[in-house]
């Protein structure tokens, strides 16, 4: 399966959830890829959108490689097998964590200003993403929001592989996926336009939902 844009994702994504019932539903988006998805999953289920925001730490000769992942409230998430394998001390995850919350309230001050933080207690709360792939991100994001005790924590996404799928189905309350695919090499090589989404684009479209314009 290939999806022509985000877009057309979150939309065949939100017509996969509008199956369901939702009591109080928030979608937390995790921006940047995951904002124009979870706009039309919170439009097909009559949600409130927000934002929630982890990021990835990386390894130290390959930022690309995922080793863990801090959430908004400093909690790290690490694939300790990993940075054993590649020799990563503490000091360098410490480092790197610090960086990475420092620009988490970069982007939450871009996107949100001083609008307060959404409840979650007690909501159906739906982690959208544009598509997942080692889960590290999205299981500190999802980690953090059950400390918050919502009613039920769902994880959404158009695309995700088999193990990441299966791993965060022991995690939350349910995991959606469109797709998942045993022969996954990366989220891009699933959407023809996987052009990155830049922060403007994030502030235009909560905007216009805290505008009241959805």
């Amino acid at each position: 399966m290939r999806f022509h844009s985000r877009i057309e994702a979150g939309r065949a994504l939100g017509q996969e959830m509008a199956a369901g019932e939702w009591v109080d539903p928030l979608v937390l988006a995790l921006p940047r890829g995951g904002v124009p998805v979870a706009e039309h999953v919170a439009r097909a289920i009559g949600a409130q959108l927000d934002v929630i925001i982890s990021r990835k730490i990386g390894a130290p000769s390959n930022p690309e490689m995922a080793i863990g992942a801090v959430g908004p409230d400093g909690d790290l998430v690490l694939d300790q097998r990993l940075i054993r394998l590649l020799g990563v001390d503490r000091e360098y995850i410490d480092k790197a964590s610090c960086a990475q919350l420092e620009e988490i309230q970069r982007r939450l001050s871009a996107y949100r200003g001083t609008r307060p933080s959404p409840r979650v207690s007690g909501r159906d709360t739906i982690l959208v993403d544009d598509g997942i792939a080692t889960g590290y991100t999205v299981l500190a994001a999802a980690r953090g929001l059950r400390r918050m005790r919502p009613s039920r924590l769902v994880v959404a996404a158009p695309v995700c592989p088999p193990d990441t799928f299966h791993r965060l189905q022991q995690e939350v309350d349910m995991a959606v996926s469109l797709a998942i695919p045993a022969d996954f090499g990366a989220v891009g090589e699933f959407y023809e336009d996987f052009t990155q989404v830049q922060d403007a684009e994030v502030i235009k479209i909560l905007a216009r939902w805290w505008g009241g314009q959805s």
